[in-house]
C-alpha cells in the first residue's frame, strides 16, 4: 500500500511522523500525478481550500483519500461533487489539530466499515468521529473562542485574564486567545460561520468583535 501526501513540507512532517514507520510515504503535487491503478492512500491538505480539485479522483476506486474535513461534511462535498469519488475520510487537521497525538477521523457513510482496519494498517492513534462540520473538538475549541470575545467585548474580563483562568481552571493547553492565534483567527472565523449555516445555532452566531478583528489584521480592542 502506497501513501502520498499532498500538502506543505510541515503537514508531511507530521504525517510520517504519525503513519507507521514501515510504511514509504511519498510527497506528490497534484491529485493527477498520483497512479489511478494500485491500493494507495492520499492525505490532500488541499481539496480544503480548492474542493474542486476533488475530481481529479473521480475513477480511481482504490485511493483512500483523506482530507481536511472541518469546515465541511463529507456527504455535503460528496453531494456536491457529484458522488463520483474515492474512499472518502475526513480528518480534524487545521493547525493544532493535526498535531494532536490523536487524530480526529470521519468517514463516509459508505466507509465507515472499513475505516478502522484501514487506521490500524496505517498505524495512525485515531478515534472515529461523527461526518459532521467542525467534527467535536475544533467545534468545542471555536465555540469557547467565541465566547472569549463576547466576554472581552462586554468588558468582562481581559484577554489575559480570560487565558489564564481557562489553563489554571479547567487545565487547557492554551487560553481561548492564545488558541485563535496559533489556530489562526481566519480558521476560527470560517469554522463558526459553517457551523451556523449548518445548524442556525445562537452558540455560533460569530462575536462582533471576533468578525472586526478577521476583517482588519492588525485591529486591537
Amino acid at each position: 500500500m502506497k501513501i502520498y501526501v499532498i500538502g506543505d513540507d510541515h503537514q508531511t512532517a507530521v504525517i510520517k511522523e504519525k503513519v507507521n514507520p514501515d510504511l514509504q510515504v511519498e510527497v506528490q503535487e497534484r491529485a493527477l500525478d498520483i497512479p489511478g491503478t494500485g491500493e494507495a492512500v492520499v492525505f490532500d491538505f488541499r481539496v480544503d481550500d480548492s474542493p474542486d480539485d476533488l475530481v481529479d479522483y473521480a475513477g480511481k476506486p482504490d485511493i483512500h483519500l483523506f482530507i481536511n474535513a472541518t469546515r465541511t461534511s463529507l456527504a455535503e462535498l460528496a453531494f456536491f461533487t457529484g458522488g463520483d469519488n474515492p474512499a472518502l475520510y475526513g480528518m480534524a487537521a487545521d493547525p493544532t489539530f493535526l498535531e494532536r497525538p490523536l487524530l480526529e477521523v470521519s468517514a463516509l457513510h459508505g466507509n465507515k466499515d472499513k475505516a478502522d482496519e484501514l487506521l490500524a494498517k496505517l498505524g495512525l492513534a485515531a478515534v472515529r468521529v461523527d461526518d459532521r462540520v467542525g467534527m467535536v473538538t475544533p467545534r468545542v475549541i471555536a465555540m469557547i473562542i467565541n465566547e472569549a470575545y463576547y466576554t472581552v467585548m462586554e468588558g468582562t474580563a481581559t484577554r489575559d485574564a480570560i487565558d489564564t483562568g481557562m489553563q489554571l481552571g479547567t487545565n487547557y493547553p492554551l487560553g481561548p486567545f492564545a488558541w485563535a492565534k496559533a489556530w489562526g483567527l481566519g480558521h476560527v472565523y470560517e469554522l463558526l460561520e459553517a457551523l451556523y449555516h449548518d445548524t442556525h445555532d445562537e452558540r455560533y452566531k460569530i462575536c462582533p468583535l471576533l468578525k472586526q478583528e478577521y476583517l482588519q489584521p492588525g485591529y486591537s480592542a
